[in-house]
């Protein structure tokens, strides 16, 4: 018998994308792009001393994937890779994350920059970014190295 995994969202994403066609393939590629993260009421508390923080790690459900495949093409390449070696929408558990800018806060909402998630995302987490400890010496790209030069700004 499997386990079972019981998510409860914490918030909502509001966002100037409203389709899956109009939204970047990553939030970093339009950092001008304010959207706003709403904490639901009963989780406001959880939010105090966040404006200390520049960046954080944000999670939540994407809605709109769709059925996955095991192997896929990504728009950096023409080849078949594993899905897991990609950050393509249509997984298993359709968990997104993103690493955003923390813009404001006003009460319960979050103005973040460089997130790619459609308006009406269920949020299910929020993490403080940490310099020292989120940052990774040495980490390799795999079969992306040299292909996502689109990403200098």
């Amino acid at each position: 018998m499997e386990p079972k995994i019981e998510l409860r969202p914490i918030g909502i994403i509001h966002s100037p994308y409203k389709t899956r066609k109009n939204a970047p393939p990553q939030g970093c590629q339009r950092p001008e792009v304010v959207s706003e993260i709403e904490v639901f009421n009963e989780y406001s508390e959880g939010l105090k001393d966040i404006e200390g923080f520049s960046h954080l790690h944000v999670l939540y459900w994407l809605h709109k994937s769709e059925a996955y495949q095991l192997k896929i093409t990504t728009p950096w390449d023409t080849e078949l890779h594993g899905l897991f070696t990609t950050r393509s929408p249509n997984r298993p558990n359709p968990i997104g994350y993103s690493i955003v800018q923390l813009v404001g806060r006003h009460e319960n909402l979050l103005r973040v920059r460089g997130l790619d998630a459609l308006e009406g995302t269920l949020l299910l987490d929020i993490k403080p970014y940490v310099e020292g400890i989120d940052e990774v010496e040495n980490a390799r790209a795999g079969w992306l190295e040299g292909r996502l030069k689109i990403f200098t700004h």
